[in-house]
């Protein structure tokens, strides 16, 4: 009987190792599953990671699908799906439909004209060009004299062409002497491209403003060269509308004469005049002929009494836009 009741014992023990070999084998076995087949999970854990996957794709579409319109009193809702969200865009906004359109930039046109200032009268400065030259002992007392007499029997002319003509004074010191005036450079017209500057400025503008872009550097900043005097507010309005930093400065006036004269030569983009008689009427026309080129970016800057509309048709690869893909409008308000 012991011998009976150890066989029996050494039997179960020996099925208790069988069973515990076999638990480990399929434990390996699961493992080793597990580590050459994908991961699984539950099936509500699955359902929420999936339902969350959804989520996600459906609020990036949304996103791509329901572009925000830049009006901020938008009503439109779902009543423009149609309307492609790439263009019209005005100022980095897009506008839904040609009602929030008009609400964009009538705000524009007010912010514009509620900026502007009475024109200025000539600048004065607080020391006179003679009297500077006449310090720096660039010039005599008696040359001043002579070219001031001379100045007010004639009526016309600069006191510094006067010097240079008449007492034959330096240009070059002449230009020096406004430089310090303006607390400006004087700027060199090495490396001048009249047709590769022309798209920067329009045309009107560089002729009734003697404007002369001179330069781009590193593609960020613009160099503008005036003859006698600076114009800041032509200056920010091209910086404004370029996002270009214009350094401002003078240039010789033989030299400024005959690279005005190139410049004015050279191919701009088309430009449209439009002169209304409120700015009501102005807003219309211009939300009118954004909504009709569909611009991919338009902007709109103020320059003395004018509004100057800007709309690129395609997008552009580089600081210097591209001269067939702009369309300029060049806006002035006129009597009642």
């Amino acid at each position: 009987m012991p011998i009976l009741s150890r066989n029996k014992s050494r039997g179960q023990g020996q099925t208790q190792e069988q069973t515990q070999e076999q638990a480990q084998m399929q434990a390996q076995e699961h493992a080793l599953t597990a580590l050459s087949r994908p991961a699984q999970m539950g099936q509500p854990a699955r359902r929420v990671a999936e339902s969350q996957g959804a989520a996600g794709l459906a609020g990036r579409a949304r996103n791509a699908l329901f572009e925000t319109c830049a009006n901020p009193g938008c009503g439109s809702g779902w009543l423009h799906l149609w309307r492609s969200r790439q263009a019209p865009i005005f100022e980095g906004g897009w506008s839904c439909s040609p009602v929030c359109t008009a609400a964009v930039v009538s705000a524009a046109v007010r912010r514009e004209m509620d900026g502007r200032v009475p024109a200025a009268e000539s600048h004065h400065h607080r020391i006179p060009l003679g009297l500077m030259m006449l310090e720096q002992g660039w010039i005599t007392s008696s040359q001043l004299r002579q070219a001031m007499d001379a100045q007010r029997a004639a009526k016309s002319g600069r006191l510094g062409q006067w010097l240079v003509r008449q007492q034959g004074v330096s240009e070059q010191l002449v230009t020096r002497a406004l430089g310090l005036q303006w607390s400006c450079p004087v700027l060199p017209l090495e490396f001048h491209d009249a047709d590769a500057l022309a798209v920067l400025v329009p045309r009107l503008f560089v002729d009734a403003f003697g404007a002369l872009p001179l330069r781009m550097a590193a593609g960020q900043i613009l160099y503008m060269g005036f003859e006698d005097r600076l114009d800041p507010v032509l200056a920010l309005s091209v910086e404004r509308m370029s996002g270009l930093r214009v350094e401002s400065g003078l240039v010789q006036e033989s030299l400024f004469g005959a690279a005005h004269t190139r410049m004015l030569s050279a191919k701009y983009p088309a430009v449209e005049l439009v002169e209304a008689v409120s700015e009501q009427v102005l807003a219309r026309v211009l939300s009118k002929s954004i909504e009709q080129a569909r611009p991919v970016e338009s902007r709109l800057v103020r320059v003395h009494d004018c509004l100057w509309l800007r709309m690129w048709r395609r997008p552009q690869s580089g600081p210097m836009p591209e001269c067939d893909s702009i369309q300029d409008m060049i806006c002035s308000l006129g009597a009642h």
